[in-house]
């Protein structure tokens, strides 16, 4: 599976672009099948690096490598996969479906 189509490389905000932006969007949402790990896209440099929030051993917001994620396999072997239902969503809104877990 593709990561990131050309489409979202289009829409996603440069680097810095919402750093402003009390609330941003989160446009892309990646994760392993097989682990609790979850990446929240709000930002993209337009080459590897990605900014947005991370859920996995903690909740943080921090950058990530899409060259790394594309590499990355789960316990069990599995791929990262891009969530293809995934709805563009308020990151506030992200936090507190985590914040109940």
């Amino acid at each position: 599976m593709k990561l990131l189509t050309k489409e979202l490389r289009k829409q996603l905000p440069a680097l810095g672009a919402t750093e402003k932006i009390q609330d941003p969007q989160v446009l892309l949402k990646l994760f392993t099948p097989d682990s609790n790990w979850t990446w929240y896209v709000t930002e993209f440099d337009g080459k590897d690096t990605f900014f947005g929030l991370v859920v996995g051993f903690e909740i943080e917001m921090g950058y990530f490598s899409l060259s790394e994620l594309e590499a990355t396999t789960g316990p069990l072997g599995l791929h990262v996969e891009r969530d293809l239902y995934f709805k563009p969503t308020l990151l506030s809104e992200i936090r507190k479906q985590h914040a109940r877990h």
